[in-house]
């Protein structure tokens, strides 16, 4: 009775599963090898030789690691600075909010907030200009280019760090660094040969979480790339909208089917990697 009473509560949660992640990636998968009259085939593939679209992907990992090494590394310092807080403090409560909110702020309201600061015409960019005598835009427009996506995108990953990174590094035990201060060693000793070799399984499972954020984005790169297709996500819209007749539902498939076997890669690493970072929390 208590597993068809644990099974149903479970339900509601795997129709949602099946509904909104496992439907959709088949039909996804299966497109990707239809052709225009529903014939199995693999020429959708044939999509990747097309001119951009390997730039594309390209543009989209080293974008995807760089954001996720940024807002980790930033995300990580202010998780250690967080330690000096009261656990029910003003400082903490404030920085837990503020992470929570801002992790989850983007598309394209984000793109907004960045066109209205450091667009053409943003107060920032007028301010230097103006005031400063600083043009940022001097060699080129940056800001809607894949470059122009790297501050976007670590505005919200470093809050995503934050989040998931804290609890870690919060309950690293306290007594370890106190015996290493009774044997004599200083506290970068301690950092260097015991808590960051510790933490480095949490680090690295948040890192490929940040990646795949990064990776699997949209509507912040959309709304400020308005021209090209210089990033995955926007190579499959592509697909999809095209009007001159290059695009269609299999190449947009086998381009998602691509995305798809990056992010499954990414996956299946963090949970190698997540599994390690809990094995010494229990």
């Amino acid at each position: 009775m208590r597993r068809a009473s644990n099974a149903m509560g479970l339900a509601p949660f795997a129709i949602y599963v099946l509904a909104m992640f496992a439907l959709p990636t088949a039909l996804v998968v299966s497109s990707a090898f239809r052709g225009a009259s529903g014939e199995w085939t693999i020429a959708n593939f044939a999509i990747f030789r097309r001119p951009g679209v390997a730039a594309a992907f390209v543009n989209s990992l080293w974008l995807s690691a760089l954001t996720a090494a940024i807002g980790a590394i930033l995300g990580a310092l202010v998780c250690y600075a967080l330690l000096g807080c009261k656990e029910s403090g003003a400082v903490r409560r404030l920085a837990d909010a503020a992470a929570s909110t801002l992790s989850q702020f983007g598309g394209v309201m984000l793109a907004f907030a960045f066109i209205a600061t450091l667009g053409n015409q943003g107060m920032v960019t007028l301010f230097l200009r103006d005031t400063m005598h600083l043009d940022i835009y001097e060699h080129g427009v940056w800001l809607y280019t894949p470059i122009g996506l790297v501050l976007p995108y670590v505005f919200f990953q470093m809050p995503l760090m934050i989040v998931t990174f804290y609890p870690a590094m919060a309950r690293l035990p306290r007594h370890l660094s106190e015996a290493v201060a009774m044997l004599g060693a200083s506290a970068g000793c301690f950092w260097r040969h015991v808590g960051i070799p510790m933490l480095l399984p949490s680090f690295m499972s948040g890192f490929l979480l940040l990646f795949a954020n990064a990776f699997s984005a949209y509507a912040t790169a959309a709304a400020l790339i308005s021209q090209g297709s210089q990033i995955a996500p926007l190579q499959v819209r592509a697909a999809l909208i095209s009007e001159t007749g290059l695009g269609s539902q299999g190449a947009s498939g086998a381009l998602a089917v691509g995305m798809l076997a990056i992010m499954t890669l990414v996956v299946c690493l963090y949970a190698v990697i997540d599994r390690k970072a809990s094995s010494w929390l229990r």
